[in-house]
């Protein structure tokens, strides 16, 4: 009897399966805490799903709690989840000079979400490239800021960690209060903002840039056009937004030029970072609302970010506003939008907005927390964000279990997991006749 193969999402699902499983083991040593406080296997899972889903949601400070193994484990972990599991492994065998297989091909391109087989390799040495330069340039200048005023006890290691963690959009800090104490350091935040905002781009978007900029400005793909004109849309939009609901509020007490910054490194960090320069817990409801939108949402395809992605969420709108007017064809940047694309995003939606509703409904079945803020945390999950309202190290075990499952779910992508799940394609060998059905 023949063994039925594994389809590139189930390949995919596993990679991270394994790497969840192998960091749960090494953060529940004892040799990875401080002192005797050693991780439960719960908060070891949960802290391992976090690290590999590059979430940042934390029972535990990652600073104060964690031994360096136990940080470096993170770190590593970070930077596989970051990357993707398989990306990684496919990177590391082409290094080794084993053969590259379609197979392998096809499990890269689930990964990185690029549109044809041609050229993976290529795109995988770029990716790598990319990330070490954008990564080592992050460092660097973090190092240098460090160095200077020595607010920082090792500002080498704090700026290799914080680095990676920014451009893989994990959310992860040493400092305990993330980095509200830099609240109005120009320089740490447009540091930050910049690992963020390319963690968040996406490989194929970044490899645009660079033929765009050093290849005598080669036409952008209709890919690139739409993350990139729905990111800015949503940092401008969303710096906007929390400007105007805040400035009474957290960011009453700074000068306009510190409150623009602050509204600014918000707006980005939930898309999906998960760093904070102002008190969570203390943003109004209409704050926390919109940060909910921005964390479903996230960040673009084949990027470091989780959400439904901004290319999604720009096909929506534009899906939405052609029905509202009567077309039949939906268009952006002067291109027809395929009906199977509009499907899955319709489908994209639909499932992340289920999940997030199902996992709502078990937390508040299994934690006596003001609602808000379970809704706050699901978001938080789902999108791979980190943010938090404080009440992640008070949650019972099985809401982390809940939360943990939700996080991968949300990196790994609803659709992802529906075609791990199922079946092979089914094509049937007959249409039944169609009749209209009264909607709305």
């Amino acid at each position: 009897m023949v063994k039925p193969r594994l389809n590139p999402a189930q390949i995919l699902a596993i990679g991270f399966l394994i790497a969840i499983a192998v960091g749960t083991i090494l953060l529940s040593l004892p040799q990875a805490a401080q002192g005797n406080d050693r991780l439960s296997i719960i908060d070891a899972l949960f802290t391992a799903t976090s690290a590999v889903c590059v979430t940042g949601l934390k029972v535990v400070d990652t600073g104060s709690h964690f031994s360096l193994l136990g940080q470096v484990v993170i770190l590593m972990l970070i930077q596989f989840g970051g990357l993707g599991i398989m990306t990684m492994a496919t990177l590391f065998a082409a290094m080794l000079g084993r053969r590259i297989t379609i197979r392998d091909r096809l499990v890269v391109q689930e990964a990185l979400k690029h549109s044809t087989l041609e050229g993976i390799l290529v795109l995988l040495k770029y990716v790598l490239i990319l990330t070490l330069v954008i990564e080592g340039v992050g460092a660097g200048l973090l190092y240098l800021r460090w160095a200077w005023d020595g607010s920082v006890s090792h500002p080498f290691y704090y700026a290799i960690f914080h680095s990676v963690s920014a451009f893989c959009n994990a959310g992860f800090s040493l400092f305990r209060d993330s980095f509200i104490g830099y609240q109005g350091d120009v320089g740490i935040n447009l540091i930050m903002i910049f690992l963020i905002v390319l963690g968040g781009l996406g490989f194929t978007v970044l490899l645009s840039l660079r033929r765009y900029i050093f290849k005598r400005h080669e036409a952008f793909s209709l890919h690139a056009k739409v993350v990139l004109s729905m990111t800015g849309i949503l940092i401008l939009g969303g710096a906007a937004v929390l400007f105007l609901l805040e400035s009474r509020n957290t960011l009453s007490a700074l000068p306009l030029g510190k409150k623009v910054l602050g509204a600014c490194f918000q707006a980005i960090t939930p898309r999906t970072a998960g760093f904070n320069t102002i008190g969570i817990g203390s943003l109004t409801t209409s704050s926390l609302f919109f940060l909910m939108a921005l964390m479903f949402i996230g960040g673009s395809p084949g990027s470091t970010a989780g959400g439904i992605k901004t290319s999604t969420f720009g096909i929506f709108l534009v899906s939405t506003y052609s029905l509202l007017r009567g077309k039949k064809n939906v268009t952006f940047f002067r291109r027809t939008i395929p009906g199977e694309v509009i499907r899955k995003v319709t489908v994209i939606f639909t499932l992340s907005l289920g999940l997030v509703i199902l996992s709502t409904f078990l937390l508040s079945l299994t934690e006596h927390q003001e609602f808000y803020k379970l809704v706050f945390e699901v978001f938080s999950a789902f999108g791979t964000v980190g943010l938090s309202t404080g009440i992640t190290p008070e949650i019972s075990y099985l809401g982390r279990l809940i939360i943990t499952i939700t996080m991968f779910v949300g990196r790994i992508g609803p659709l992802t997991i529906a075609v791990a799940m199922g079946e092979k394609e089914y094509k049937p060998l007959y249409k039944y006749p169609e009749e209209k059905l009264i909607i709305g």
